[in-house]
């Protein structure tokens, strides 16, 4: 009983050791209508303490900047450049030996469309984001996104 106990003890061990933590990232996602064609995408990153995410204009070198792609719509037009709102962070980062741009807590992006024609229709693509805290970096992460226009 005693050879068992120590197995079940030990397995837990090693997959503690090997556990990747979860993305800790929440999305929202919503589009505000601003007239009969024109909406304000609206996406909203929730990062709980300790991690932060890379802003979209962290600099080459550094971490993966937060970026998205849109999927071609006919029906929709993408303009204006993506915004992002929150608490801005630069500081220089010892392991990447470059100045990063982060938010800590939450960050918003926002993105102007218009629709052409009266018509519902929804946005879709991809957002790409990496993750870090004081001592480790998660991988880059990709989340596809399908938002409606109506």
């Amino acid at each position: 009983m005693k050879k068992i106990l120590l197995a079940l003890i030990i397995s837990i061990s090693i997959i503690n050791v090997f556990a990747q933590p979860k993305d800790p990232v929440s999305w929202k996602y919503e589009a505000k209508k601003k007239s009969a064609s024109e909406y304000e995408i609206v996406v909203t990153a929730t990062v709980p303490e300790p991690w932060h995410i890379y802003s979209q204009n962290t600099g080459k070198g550094g971490p993966i900047a937060t970026s998205f792609s849109f999927k071609k719509n006919p029906l929709v037009e993408i303009s204006n450049k993506l915004k992002e709102n929150g608490k801005l962070e630069k500081v220089y980062d010892k392991n990447f030996k470059t100045d990063v741009l982060f938010y800590a807590n939450s960050v918003v992006f926002t993105q102007t469309a218009k629709v052409k024609g009266n018509i519902k229709t929804n946005i879709s693509g991809t957002v790409e984001y990496m993750i870090c805290n004081d001592e480790q970096c998660l991988p880059p992460t990709k989340k596809s996104f399908d938002i409606q226009l109506q």
